[in-house]
């Protein structure tokens, strides 16, 4: 499917940045949004040689600011007539207990993860009805169970994808379709930046089973959203875990989440973040 803007959240790295060179190919214009304007800078700079004639709008952005929330999505709302691609894949995670988690990391999470995703697709959801588009929302693996050492990221991803399937149903008729893509693990400098200060990684050396490259999630995505699917899951192996969380008994799941080693502690206690 061709568009005619393409909007990308969290495009300096990543998810962001692959699905940014993948419309590159399938948007007469970009905008490419994150908080890094440099590394933002260096990517348009790429698309365009690599393009001719595609348009690249840079869009610093901090996603975790309601003010700026506000203003971009007021200026995409603006854009000129065309259809839109909408692609929330900013995110931010945090690794470690509950009890132990900072404050003020918990509400940015709960900014970029939930309120960005929420308010970015208000401000375009009502130009996609008239003018055709769609939007892909990046969800988790870890939206379909919860996941001790990483409840607030579980509970958002969750969010994510249940607000996509109920507006997927509501945008049905208008033909604008919405996808929830649901990876596991992926190499992208994610889980640096989710691990704390002093914190271990190092358990589940079976993780390395789920492991997808970046561009098979994305190219999948592309190919599951042209084909209208509700959500998307890049490996067999993956899709098996996702079914098999979300259809045994709540008892269950909670005895197998119960005894699963815990992901992250702190080396001591002088490490944990204070609030």
């Amino acid at each position: 499917m061709e568009y005619a803007h393409g909007v990308i959240t969290g495009a300096s790295s990543g998810f962001g940045a692959a699905f940014a060179r993948r419309l590159a190919g399938r948007c007469a214009h970009l905008v490419l949004v994150a908080r890094r304007a440099e590394l933002l800078e260096t990517l348009a700079a790429e698309l365009r040689a690599a393009h001719a004639g595609l348009s690249v709008t840079v869009r610093p952005c901090d996603l975790a600011q309601e003010a700026e929330r506000a203003a971009l999505g007021a200026e995409l709302a603006a854009l000129p007539t065309g259809r839109m691609l909408l692609v929330n894949n900013a995110g931010l995670g945090d690794y470690g207990s509950f009890a132990t988690s900072a404050p003020e990391r918990n509400r940015l999470l709960l900014q970029v993860n939930v309120m960005a995703v929420t308010e970015l697709a208000r401000a375009v959801v009502p130009r996609l009805e008239e003018q055709g588009g769609a939007i892909i929302n990046l969800a988790s693996l870890a939206a379909d169970v919860f996941i001790p050492d990483f409840a607030l990221y579980a509970a958002s991803k969750a969010y994510v994808a249940s607000f996509s399937e109920a507006l997927r149903l509501e945008l049905r008729g208008a033909g604008v379709p919405v996808l929830a893509v649901c990876p596991g693990p992926v190499h992208t400098g994610f889980g640096d930046v989710a691990r704390r200060s002093g914190c271990t990684n190092g358990y589940s050396s079976f993780k390395k089973w789920f492991y997808t490259p970046i561009d098979t999630v994305v190219d999948g995505a592309l190919a599951a959203l042209d084909r209208g699917a509700a959500r998307y899951y890049p490996s067999k192996r993956i899709r098996l875990v996702g079914f098999i969380a979300r259809n045994v008994p709540l008892a269950l799941l909670r005895a197998v989440m119960g005894r699963r080693p815990r992901k992250v502690a702190p080396l001591n206690p002088s490490d944990a973040p204070s609030a």
